[in-house]
């Protein structure tokens, strides 16, 4: 099959549906990732067909919107406003890009953009199946509420469907016309429904892939059999050596604590390694700091804290003796496989939801928000993760059923069971 793969985020939203192509070309398919330019080097090391799409996502989260949904919390209103002005103004180039008739020549589309935003209108148009990817909870439920949403009010009559609801409209609305307009004048095609595709995709049973686990995430009871739960699409880190100086600090002494907040900015990355470095001092703990897209730890460091731009987690985290991070859902995945405990520092959206649950499966202490984080309550959970046996045994415990799962070959095998499945079906006709 001729297969595209449309995926827009941050590292973490993106390399899982990478792994994902990669596996799909493994088995004879011809696969093409659309996704922003700056992924090139990633995509075609991966030995699949590059699509670029115009913007760098690192460069738009460290402008002042991006700062700004870093720290917008659990606010899920200021939240949507930062993303409309990050995103909104590219969702002509979007379009424009995604207007390509080279681009066209597919069998299906994988789209991973929430709600099926433009993947399900190419799909339309070409009258090809269109497979949802994610690699978070976030297919409706009235069994929970959407991730960024309080879970406190879920007994609330219609709260949780609601709050799926609103938080793909606080989305939607904002790309809704220019997406109306590249259907009418380039795709050939009625003006986007007001509401979106959220609905029809449920009525549709449009495929949804998600690429967790069922040991770290329950399946809700009125997910249709569409929705399927495959494991995490782990890549392979071939050909990369870890530096001298990095191995001799590991070993100089017990398993340091791995700290780092990825793709996250930050208003001020100065007091935020203040922070840290205090936490690592009281609690006694020797560190990894990883720099990440905030940029700490740019000063003369403690003896007992290592500095790195960048390690592949399946090789460090193993290595740790608990990890510190912001709860994206890549490194969470990482820090699962590793089987060792993990302190959550969420900034917003489903990093409250992975803090939450590492706690409820007692593989980790309650989450320390980044807006409230302060060197003595960070210093209290790493030294909770260090020292507390039971939790040690949950993390390992739960590493090795991660570790027996095969979650890219099961999704792809997904992938080819769907596909005839709903050509037979005749489902896609209907658009």
């Amino acid at each position: 099959m001729r297969i595209t793969v449309l995926a827009l985020g941050s590292r973490g939203d993106v390399l899982p549906c990478v792994v994902l192509g990669k596996g799909l070309k493994a088995v004879g398919h011809q696969v093409r990732f659309a996704t922003f330019e700056n992924y090139g080097p990633l995509v075609i090391a991966q030995g699949l067909d590059f699509y670029p799409i115009r913007g760098d996502v690192r460069h738009i989260l460290n402008q002042p919107e991006g700062i700004s949904l870093a720290a917008s919390g659990r606010n899920v209103l200021r939240m949507a406003r930062s993303v409309q002005r990050m995103f909104g103004v590219m969702a002509e180039s979007f379009a424009r890009d995604l207007s390509d008739r080279a681009l066209w020549d597919t069998e299906v589309i994988i789209n991973q953009l929430p709600g099926g935003m433009y993947g399900y209108d190419l799909a339309e148009t070409l009258g090809v199946p269109m497979i949802a990817a994610a690699v978070m909870p976030i297919a409706p439920t009235k069994h929970q509420p959407m991730l960024a949403f309080p879970s406190s009010l879920a007994r609330l009559p219609g709260y949780n469907a609601f709050t799926h609801w609103l938080a793909y409209q606080l989305v939607w609305q904002g790309y809704r016309p220019a997406v109306s307009r590249w259907r009418q004048r380039t795709l050939g095609l009625p003006k986007a429904p007001l509401w979106g595709y959220a609905r029809s995709m449920v009525e549709r049973r449009v495929p949804v892939l998600n690429g967790f686990s069922a040991h770290v995430v329950p399946r809700p009871p009125d997910w249709g059999e569409h929705v399927h739960i495959t494991g995490y699409w782990f890549p392979e880190e071939e050909g990369w050596q870890p530096p001298e100086d990095l191995c001799r600090f590991i070993e100089s002494g017990p398993p340091p604590v791995f700290v780092g907040f990825g793709s996250m900015p930050m208003r001020d990355p100065e007091r935020t390694t203040t922070i840290v470095l205090d936490a690592l001092k009281q609690c006694g703990q020797r560190a990894v700091l990883g720099a990440g897209w905030g940029g700490m730890g740019q000063r003369e460091l403690p003896k007992h804290v290592h500095r790195i731009e960048y390690a592949p987690y399946a090789w460090l985290f193993p290595r740790m003796s608990a990890v510190v991070h912001h709860g994206g859902s890549g490194t969470t995945a990482f820090g699962l496989r590793a089987g060792v405990p993990a302190v959550i520092v969420p900034f917003l959206f489903d990093q409250f939801y992975w803090g939450r649950r590492l706690a409820v499966l007692g593989v980790g202490p309650e989450p320390v928000p980044y807006r409230k984080l302060s060197a003595e309550q960070l210093s209290e959970a790493i030294a909770v993760a260090v020292t507390d046996a039971r939790m040690r045994r949950r993390a390992a415990a739960l590493g090795d059923k991660i570790r027996a799962e095969d979650g890219v070959r099961e999704a792809v095998g997904t992938v080819q069971r769907l596909v005839p499945a709903t050509r037979a079906a005749n489902r896609w006709r209907g658009f």
